[in-house]
């Protein structure tokens, strides 16, 4: 497949908007478009409109949640997703304790949306980047301006999410998987039995990032998007 033929279509993750994949985005040549997350409260809906939206060739790049619903999309319609840039994610089903432990955050940010995502944030971020004034205030103005619907709808979405433990090695297309080495909510592990699920598959790594790796560490994030976008879609 001719490269300049496919959409690149970048999904946002959970509070997300076009901020986490604004610097990555910018640095990738091609057709680049955007993913809106925030009007569903389920990924198979989320996956179903896009592919609506988005006419096509697809290659999507999603973040955490957005990864789950590029996963779901590729299921959806195999002869439409070129490729997979799957960052920050898991494949595990729900966990025991999980239901609960995602319903008290919707309690709280319905409470205080403002005092969720001072909680919620830090331990999303690479040890000690929770000091960076401003990284903070960009990802807690985009997380707030989302707000508590939204945040509920996206929480219901990942409770009830599809098992992409049984979805992966149904998805015959290239895949890049990238993590950051301080992602403690999706770490490596994750990643590795990811790839061990997939039949054509890249994994890499990038240093010093945390959940939000594409804000934490865009250049390298581009980089390695980039590097493997060229040697797996020639141009021509």
């Amino acid at each position: 497949m001719v490269r300049n033929s496919i959409t690149n279509l970048f999904v946002p993750g959970l509070l997300s908007d076009e901020r986490v994949w604004q610097k990555v985005c910018k640095s990738i040549e091609g057709n680049n478009a955007v993913a809106n997350v925030t009007r569903d409260n389920d990924i198979r809906e989320m996956a179903k409109r896009l592919l609506a939206e988005h006419a096509g060739k697809l290659l999507i790049i999603g973040h955490s949640m957005g990864a789950r619903v590029a996963i779901e999309m590729a299921y959806q319609a195999p002869e439409r997703v070129e490729g997979l840039v799957l960052a920050n994610t898991g494949h595990a089903p729900l966990q025991q304790g999980e239901r609960e432990r995602r319903q008290r955050k919707i309690l709280m940010a319905h409470e205080n949306m403002q005092q969720m995502v001072a909680e919620w944030l830090p331990p999303m971020l690479a040890e000690g980047r929770d000091t960076d004034a401003s990284l903070v205030a960009d990802l807690t103005d985009m997380a707030t301006q989302i707000g508590p619907i939204v945040h509920q709808q996206q929480i219901e979405a990942l409770i009830n999410r599809p098992n992409a433990t049984e979805i992966l090695p149904q998805i015959s297309c290239p895949v890049l998987l990238i993590t950051g080495d301080k992602d403690l909510w999706s770490p490596l592990k994750q990643h590795q039995e990811m790839a061990e699920l997939l039949t054509s598959v890249t994994l890499k790594v990038i240093k010093n990032a945390g959940h939000f790796m594409p804000i934490e560490q865009p250049d390298s994030t581009q980089s390695i998007i980039a590097t493997w976008m060229r040697s797996t879609f020639p141009e021509g």
